[in-house]
């Protein structure tokens, strides 16, 4: 028997104002997969992961997470299962005032009882299971290079150990190479530590490299999900445009390479 999805959205609702952004969203994501959400410009995908994370009041719909019911959970309730999930935003979202080790240790101070001794050593563990060293420990924001703060702010995602990730844009501002290792990163995050993946991008590249399946927003709705040999099948105008285009034709050649 399959496992309950570790994130179930039903008819979900988001508007603002006169504007529905989300019209009717229904997706799962399972447990241990790499799950891609793509979109156009403003079509709501960035719209669909802040609600998910309770930044963005839906109208209506529900969401689960990890089994547990988030519309209308009482604070106390999304609090316990927000323990259980880490967050990269897109860029980054580090606090510009705070050293590298004092920004991966922000939400251990939040939910944990460590003694400073056992922080700094969680902390700097998190840094080298995302490629940094001591040496990083102590620089400020301001002193890294884009690939350097997502890989900080992907240790303090990891900082309580968490079931879920939620990767908003992780590539988003790298050049191509930062980008590749940024992608196998997260690849060996999901191997090694059994997570499970929520991402949104726009990054072709990550959706085939990396992605078990992809979700497709247009128009307000999942107009395609599946995995990339089953997204390529879809007849909508816009996946066909994204996933067919000029930029796209080298990775759909070495894709089928690669899968025959």
């Amino acid at each position: 028997m399959a496992s309950e999805p570790i994130i179930r959205i039903r008819d979900l609702v988001v508007g603002f104002g006169d504007r529905t952004v989300l019209d009717g969203v229904s997706v799962d994501v399972n447990q241990g997969e790499i799950f891609g959400f793509v979109g156009g410009s403003g079509s709501g995908k960035s719209v669909l992961l802040r609600t998910v994370i309770g930044l963005i009041q839906s109208r209506s719909g529900t969401i689960d997470v990890l089994g547990h019911r988030l519309t209308g959970a009482s604070q106390e309730q999304r609090r316990q299962i927000e323990r259980r999930w880490g967050i990269l935003f897109q860029q980054g979202a580090l606090f510009s005032s705070l050293s590298v080790i004092e920004n991966v240790q922000f939400p251990m101070r939040e939910f944990l009882d460590l003694s400073p001794r056992m922080l700094n050593e969680v902390a700097r563990l998190k840094l080298e299971l995302v490629g940094l060293d001591a040496k990083d420990c102590d620089k400020f924001p301001s002193e890294l290079s884009g690939g350097m703060i997502k890989r900080v702010a992907l240790a303090r995602a990891l900082a309580l150990d968490p079931e879920l990730v939620f990767l908003d844009e992780p590539t988003s501002g790298l050049d191509p190479i930062s980008a590749g290792d940024f992608d196998a990163l997260i690849r060996t995050m999901q191997q090694t530590l059994g997570l499970t993946v929520f991402m949104i991008t726009h990054d072709l590249q990550s959706l085939y490299t990396v992605c078990d399946r992809v979700g497709v927003l247009a128009d307000g709705k999942v107009v395609a999900i599946g995995s990339i040999q089953e997204i390529l099948k879809s007849p909508h105008a816009w996946v066909q445009e994204y996933f067919r285009g000029h930029r796209a034709s080298a990775l759909n050649s070495r894709f089928m390479t690669t899968a025959n």
